[in-house]
């Protein structure tokens, strides 16, 4: 399935809308504007199996050539565009982009594209001004043809990891076969029917369209015939105005939104009507349990829940009756076996923390470039068995629950200790607006557990207030797993997926100031 499906009963209704600008593409406008795109790509010499890149702000032409390339049998490579020129022709380079498309918005990031794609006519900008060295998108719409494409094979998206740990990793799964017209991706046919995606769907993406959720899920929402609204950038409260507004359906967000829409004052929480939403999905980062609970309380059974990760490796799936009854949890599989496995690779009695690995019948991915990381995934005598690196436990029925990252733990005098416990508990404190939790180096312990705490606007930070943090996790925790000291900081580096960068707080920490 693909937007096109959808033209006979559909030409004139909005697929897309950016409610910042006031602009919408409907979906006559989406297929003329991707079938043109689409032929250039073919008259650059582009075939099935190439890739296209693209670097912009949450502009809608990016799917303008998103459809252009999966109706082509291509990758396309969606770039963070708050990385640096250098970061990003890391990635021109290591996907083999034959082309790129760039928003003028975020020129810095391209300026040194030429020194990757040479030739001008392979970097195409858009928006006011254009960006100097590009040719221009309007000039290609303008002169490309618009003879329907005689074959559609379907192409996917080969992303690339946020980074939070070392370089980002292409992500690079086999492409599909068939037409694009005939098969459905893998997220419409898992997630679609799952969350009740349709013709009459209205959804809300508030992130960044370079992240492997927002990109996928708005593809779906315009392969079954639905509308998006798609938010420049995440704001709390004008969030709840656009549910209102456009009577939302469905939506998709990260836990450090919940947490920052729960903590908006009560008159402005009650302010707006969000009976529309029919599932408020959640993904990306754990949600602390007690988040959770709140959000039912407040938006009603309609929060759903699930763990995947870009790779696709596997899936996961919670509804809200489970979640309250089962907190923590993140579901049951929806695709793939579960497994935990020890350092060896056997597999774990229920309830014994290990490393999640997700049985298929094939591999489903490789990192591009890096074979030695493309086995660290997979299981040690599995082929078909792969890992993110995440760590959890099953109970009885198959539920599992996540306690943190392999690479996040810590261990203390011999002991292991879970960062997400106490970061879980912690957030909920009403002076914490984000927080994050390290191992620290330690001569005696070896590693110490520290708390890293972004504090709510107007909240001073005073050694008094640390130790009420100590003393309130130390009420729901065991001592051990609570941190040793709190240290106050501005602000905690995260992703603007709501992804926290470990690494670079744990560099920003350690190094000393000069």
């Amino acid at each position: 399935m693909y937007p096109g499906n959808h033209l006979a009963a559909a030409a004139d209704k909005a697929a897309l809308i950016r409610p910042s600008t006031g602009e919408s593409v409907t979906y006559a406008e989406l297929m003329a504007r991707s079938t043109k795109i689409a032929n250039h790509l073919r008259e650059l010499g582009l075939r099935p199996g190439d890739t296209v890149a693209v670097v912009s702000d949450n502009d809608l032409r990016v799917f303008d050539v998103y459809w252009a390339a999966v109706r082509s049998g291509m990758y396309v490579t969606v770039v963070n565009n708050h990385l640096t020129a250098p970061e990003v022709n890391y990635i021109l380079a290591d996907c083999g982009a034959g082309v790129l498309f760039a928003s003028a918005l975020v020129a810095d990031a391209v300026a040194l594209a030429a020194e990757v794609i040479d030739r001008s006519d392979r970097r195409i900008a858009w928006g006011v001004g254009g960006i100097d060295g590009f040719t221009s998108y309007d000039e290609v719409l303008a002169v490309a043809s618009d003879a329907p494409l005689t074959t559609q094979p379907r192409g996917t998206d080969m992303l690339y990891s946020s980074g939070t740990t070392g370089r980002p990793k292409g992500i690079r799964p086999p492409l599909p076969e068939g037409q694009v017209d005939e098969i459905p991706d893998t997220v419409s046919a898992v997630f679609g029917p799952f969350y009740g995606f349709g013709p009459d769907t209205v959804y809300l993406s508030p992130a960044p369209v370079y992240h492997a959720a927002p990109l996928r899920y708005c593809a779906m929402v315009a392969s079954l015939g639905g509308t998006v609204v798609m938010m420049d950038r995440f704001e709390p409260e004008e969030a709840l105005r656009l549910i209102e507004e456009y009577s939302i359906t469905h939506s998709q967000w990260v836990p450090t939104m919940f947490v920052r829409m729960l903590k908006l004052p009560d008159e402005v929480r009650g302010r707006y009507d969000l009976t529309s939403m029919r599932a408020a999905i959640h993904a990306a980062a754990p949600c602390p349990a007690e988040v959770k609970r709140k959000m039912i309380e407040w938006w009603g059974p309609v929060i759903q829940e699930y763990y995947a990760a870009t790779e696709a490796a596997g899936v996961t799936l919670i509804g809200p009756q489970d979640a309250l009854e089962r907190p923590g949890s993140v579901g049951r599989a929806a695709l793939g076996v579960i497994h935990i496995c020890d350092d060896d690779g056997n597999d774990l009695p229920v309830g014994e923390v290990g490393t999640v690995y997700f049985e298929r019948d094939f591999a489903a991915f490789t990192y591009h470039n890096d074979p030695e990381k493309t086995r660290a995934s997979r299981h040690p005598q599995h082929e078909f068995w792969a890992t993110t690196g995440d760590l959890g436990y099953l109970d009885e029925e198959g539920f599992l629950y996540l306690t943190d990252r392999k690479a996040f733990m810590i261990i203390s005098g011999g002991v292991n200790i879970y960062p997400q416990e106490s970061e879980n508990v912690l957030i909920n404190h009403p002076a914490v607006s984000d927080v994050a939790v390290l191992g620290l180096p330690d001569d005696d312990l070896g590693e110490v557990a520290r708390g890293f705490v972004e504090l709510v606007d107007g909240v001073e930070p005073t050694p008094e207030l640390a130790d009420d943090l100590i003393a309130y996790a130390t009420e729901q925790l065991a001592a051990y797993k609570v941190p040793r000291s709190i240290e106050f900081l501005d602000d905690l580096p995260r992703t603007p997926t709501g992804k926290l960068v470990k690494g670079e707080l744990r560099k920003r920490v350690l190094t000393p100031v000069r």
